[in-house]
């Protein structure tokens, strides 16, 4: 499926760039409306996204502050269709809604040093239970927990960035996806590539992680590139020097990272997202018990209302200021 955007500065679509479903908005113009997550993340790969969503929210307020402008090409996803409205269910009988989530995945769900919940995860459970007229209560628990916890009642959904797939579609019911974790490539800021495609990266030196889904997609689709494969912090130092091109991984990571003091404003992004669900996954949704259709109706409701006033896109700019499409 090709990408669609709305804007004077639009992407072209590369090889193989995929957005199936995914409707791309620029700030200020038009409607407003990771690897994905299947497996829980190692300590190392948690103290980098810990280490990252701090620099981010340091300087969060003072960025949001000056405002972001539509020439900084930050684009707004929209998972939902306005051509398709989704009536209002019968919410008769549901009057508290119980979110289940953890707390140690920045920026979606983690905990403040006051011990308050938070994350782009958080504040969307908080904006559907307001959307929908009830009482909203958000608990912490561990993450091999989760499922489980739901599945004996202690809960009502799950709000953990739980990627859908064949496995976890098994276990739970999901709603249309609310994000998907593009790939992305970053190159030096002074970098003479004004395109990624195959062609143009011909010969060019690309870092990317081992034994990951980003690097078998570039040996497919990018083989006459020259692939740099080293853990991801190797490869963004690596970048920083110019010993490589470009590098190739998680846009959620690599936004976070380039609006971090440790990028020192060094590089960007450079082309469109991949969201090939082969390679990439199906998206996150929230997940509710099997059979749960009332909920799951309800849920996919508001969502879709969060994306027509704009909420959403509020809370998608507030903890991805630099866009991950």
């Amino acid at each position: 499926m090709h990408l669609h955007l709305q804007s004077s500065k639009r992407l072209r679509p590369r090889a193989r760039t995929q957005t199936e479903g995914l409707v791309l908005l620029p700030v200020g113009e038009g409607s407003r409306a990771s690897d994905v997550r299947r497996a829980k993340p190692s300590q190392a790969h948690r103290a980098l996204r810990f280490g990252l969503i701090t620099c981010l929210m340091l300087g969060l307020s003072s960025l949001l502050a000056g405002g972001l402008k539509a020439e900084d090409s930050v684009f707004l996803p929209n998972f939902w269709d306005p051509q398709h409205r989704l009536e209002k269910p019968d919410l008769v009988g549901i009057h508290t809604l119980r979110f289940l989530t953890e707390d140690d995945y920045p920026p979606f769900n983690f905990t403040l040093t006051n011990g308050t919940l938070a994350g782009f995860n958080i504040d969307l459970a908080r904006a559907i239970c307001e959307e929908l007229k009830v009482t909203c209560t958000v608990q912490a628990r561990r993450w091999d927990t989760l499922i489980d916890s739901l599945n004996d009642g202690h809960g009502d959904a799950l709000i953990a960035s739980f990627g859908i797939n064949a496995d976890t579609r098994s276990k739970l019911d999901f709603t249309a996806p609310y994000y998907k974790t593009p790939a992305r490539f970053v190159v030096p800021a002074n970098s003479p590539l004004k395109d990624v495609s195959p062609e143009a990266l011909a010969g060019k030196t690309i870092g990317v992680e081992p034994h990951s889904a980003h690097e078998a997609y570039l040996k497919i689709f990018f083989p006459a590139a020259i692939l740099k494969t080293d853990q991801p912090a190797n490869l963004r130092a690596a970048l920083k020097k110019g010993e490589i091109d470009a590098l190739f991984g998680d846009g959620v990571t690599l936004s976070l990272w380039l609006n971090s003091a440790d990028a020192q404003n060094c590089c960007a992004f450079r082309g469109g997202p991949y969201t090939e669900s082969r390679f990439f996954g199906e998206g996150v949704g929230i997940a509710v018990k099997k059979g749960n259709v009332t909920l799951r109706h309800a849920l996919d409701y508001a969502l879709a209302a969060l994306a027509e006033k704009g909420v959403y896109a509020d809370l998608y700019l507030k903890y991805f200021p630099v866009g991950l499409y």
